[in-house]
């Protein structure tokens, strides 16, 4: 027995080129016709540039009425060259055309050719002539000036000018292509939607990718899960944002390389992109341009995404239901599946499922998994970090957040759920027990065998002062995005991190009230149990003395920085786009009033909580019906950013002046004299700064066992570089001018 058969044999027709009846058309089944358009109607208005590929339009809006009908003579010197047709009359060109450089193809159904010049396609030092040979060339629209060679099946894709195609076994679109996003198209039933289920691996998050999603559009989705009328405007207006007419060819854009891969299926490519060595490429779309190529190679397998521009995925990688960011790196057998990755991000070898993560995230060892979890950015995943698969509950339901600057530390492991406040560094260690820890900047201790979890808050500013600000300088420097749709904060002092530092000060506060102790007095706090980890052991604040003195050095230097930067900002134009005072008292008196100072950071970008509000209920009353008008607010949000920071930096100073929110209470308004005490102690936190960053540095310097790998201080040196010449060393020094420059030009 052969077992069921999944194909069936059909009779081909004598003299036409070995081709069935029908082979190459109806591509559209007549049932979703709209009435009076034929098959081709769709595939005319892409090559035309209205419905263009991500990326760029094809043959510079190319019309129909630039095509012809293949000749007779040109047919006899294609046929005497090897190639055959079922159906000539329905093989056009375009003036240019040189039949003599298509060799042995088979055309079927309706297929456009570009012009045709003898010369050769260079990328890089793979060279090969302009032409069509040994190929199968199913209803394809072929720009100008193309290489196909060896594409044993080629079938309905719009392929722009200058493009290589080599050794391809399958690229074909069906009628029903949706290249990634999480649309239907006529006559689909619903349970095929393609959705993608972050943070949470028994879903309850889900959301739909589309082609221009970033990490503020799945947070909102993800997060506010409560609001049902919300989730149904996100979801109608990602259907919405597609088309649901079957019929769509796949696209390739103008000087894209694909050459020696495997399969590819329902795909768009944009311009200038290099494919090679790919696996399978199945349901997706990928952004690239000139200015911002995206590369794909070797042994990759891609299904159900979007991939952003300028990405990079080689090595074997393997993602499922995923949205790369922009400007991300994803290599070396990493496996990524129902996730988003943001911009600015590089995730190698490792395991990434069920994750939202904010840009900038950094991941690189093949023992290390982040599952089930929302990470908020800049953050590093050391090797042997385990967030994820350790549930504790009847389902696979847990779910971990954590905020900006998490790093879980070599050989730590964590167990769901838990949740930890910014800048969060987690020493090596089997954690037993769910974490909830909203202390900021904090150092988290635990080893095997201990009676005790210890918590160490402000240990960076006080301990890695070089790491803590090189972790922003980094950020800025490797953002390379042309097209940065998703705005993103990356200083480590910002409106999120001060108000859990404010969150901080008042928790340890109140322990220590309830322990009956003053801090000043303590060198270690004893907290409730069950407050910071689930269990009854005790856990222990470290130097909360040095902590609080630490968290209101940060209040202040960021309450002054960010109004002498934006004191530093251009004065208002005519035009009254921007009429705020650029000095401090009538800045304040233009603002009595006590300012929230709830944030939200909304993919990176962050946001005043009650904006995020008035956008989530203008989306429910459906003023707001796109995906561009949604990320059109977010612009409006940045541009209005410097002001809505400088309002929340000028109450943070309130707050350490008289620690409430009543707007009246009395003593909240600062006086001129008061403000330049406050740039003094700025100036001197920062001279505090600029030296704790040179002296982290040069412990590496004087360490005897970092030496002791070198003969003496010369080869040292020649390896490592001086410290006084460390480029980031020398940025913090350039950073100090401006800071004391724009601090006596703020001075009263």
């Amino acid at each position: 027995m052969l077992g069921i058969m999944n194909t069936t044999f059909i009779e081909s027709c004598p003299g036409d080129g070995g081709s069935a009846p029908g082979y190459g058309y109806n591509f559209i089944p007549p049932a979703y016709l709209p009435p009076g358009e034929d098959e081709y109607y769709l595939r005319n208005r892409q090559l035309e540039g209205l419905y263009p590929p991500p990326g760029g339009s094809l043959h510079g809006s190319c019309r129909q009425d630039q095509y012809r009908p293949v000749g007779p003579e040109e047919i006899r010197v294609l046929e005497a060259q090897g190639n055959s047709c079922a159906a000539w009359h329905d093989v056009w060109v375009r003036d240019g055309f040189n039949p003599y450089l298509v060799k042995h193809c088979v055309f079927a159904g309706y297929v456009r050719i570009g012009s045709l010049d003898a010369g050769f396609l260079r990328y890089h030092d793979y060279m090969l002539p302009v032409g069509i040979t040994h190929s199968r060339i199913i209803a394809c629209d072929i720009g100008d000036r193309p290489a196909i060679h060896d594409c044993r099946y080629l079938s309905h894709y719009i392929i722009g000018d200058g493009v290589i195609l080599s050794s391809i076994d399958e690229m074909d679109t069906t009628n029903h292509a949706k290249f990634g996003e999480g649309i239907l198209k006529d006559g689909e039933d619903e349970g095929i939607r393609v959705w993608i289920d972050p943070l949470n691996e028994a879903g309850g998050r889900s959301v739909l990718p589309f082609l221009k999603m970033i990490c503020a559009d799945a947070y909102l989705w993800t997060v506010y899960r409560e609001d049902r009328e919300l989730m149904e405007a996100f979801k109608g207006i990602t259907q919405s944002s597609g088309d649901p007419r079957r019929g769509y060819y796949g696209t390739v854009g103008h000087g894209t390389v694909i050459k020696h891969c495997h399969t590819i299926k329902d795909v768009r490519v944009g311009d200038g992109a290099y494919i090679k060595g790919a696996n399978k490429l199945k349901n997706i779309s990928i952004q690239s341009d000139p200015r911002e190529p995206t590369q794909i190679g070797e042994g990759v397998e891609l299904v159900n995404g979007i991939i952003g521009y300028g990405c990079r995925v080689f090595y074997g990688c393997k993602a499922v239901r995923f949205v790369l960011g922009n400007n991300c790196n994803l290599k070396y057998g990493a496996r990524l599946i129902h996730a988003i990755l943001g911009d600015n991000s590089t995730v190698s070898c490792c395991e990434v499922l069920n994750n939202l993560v904010f840009p900038a995230h950094e991941q690189h060892h093949n023992n290390s998994f982040l599952i089930a979890a929302m990470i908020l950015g800049q953050s590093n995943m050391a090797a042997g970090a385990t967030v994820g698969s350790n549930h504790n509950s009847r389902g696979n339901d847990g779910e971990i957040i954590a905020g900006r600057g998490f790093w879980p530390g070599l050989s730590s492991t964590l167990k769901h759920n838990s949740r930890f406040a910014s800048y969060t560094l987690i020493a090596k260690g089997n954690y037993p027990a769910e974490l909830h820890i909203p202390l900021p900047f904090s150092l988290i201790t635990h080893s095997t065998g201990t009676t005790q979890l210890e918590v160490m808050p402000g240990y960076w500013w006080m301990y890695n002062m070089y790491a803590l600000e090189r972790n922003s300088w980094k950020c800025r420097i490797r953002d390379k995005r042309q097209y940065p749709v998703q705005h993103i904060e990356t200083a480590y002092l910002a409106p999120d991190t001060v108000a859990e530092i404010i969150q901080g000060l008042k928790l340890l506060q109140g322990w220590a009230r309830e322990a009956g102790q003053e801090i000043p007095d303590q060198a270690s706090l004893v907290v409730q149990k069950r407050t910071l980890e689930r269990s009854n052991r005790p856990v222990t604040i470290i130097k909360p003395r040095h902590g609080v003195k630490a968290y209101r050095e940060m209040l202040l230097y960021y309450g002054v920085k960010t109004l002498i930067d934006f004191f530093a900002l251009p004065e208002a134009g005519p035009d009254g786009a921007d009429t705020e005072p650029r000095d401090f008292l009538r800045f304040q008196g233009a603002h009595p009033e006590a300012v929230p100072l709830a944030w939200v950071n909304l993919g990176g970008q962050l946001v005043r909580e009650t904006k995020v509000d008035t956008l989530r209920e203008a989306i429910r009353e459906g003023k707001l019906t796109t995906w561009d008008q949604i990320h059109a607010v977010y612009e409006r949000f940045w541009q209005e950013y410097p002001l809505d920071k400088a309002l929340n930096a000028l109450e943070v100073l309130r707050f350490l002046q008289t620690p409430t929110e009543n707007a009246a209470a009395p003593g909240r308004m600062i006086t001129g004299e008061r403000w330049n005490g406050l740039l003094d102690e700025g100036g001197r936190i920062r001279h505090f700064i600029e030296d704790q960053v040179y002296k982290t540095k040069l412990k590496d310097y004087l360490d005897p066992f970092r030496n002791s790998t070198y003969r003496n201080h010369a080869e040292r040196d020649a390896v490592l570089g001086h410290v006084d010449a460390n480029p980031f060393v020398q940025e913090v020094k350039a950073e100090s001018r401006i800071f004391f420059a724009r601090l006596e030009a703020a001075r009263l």
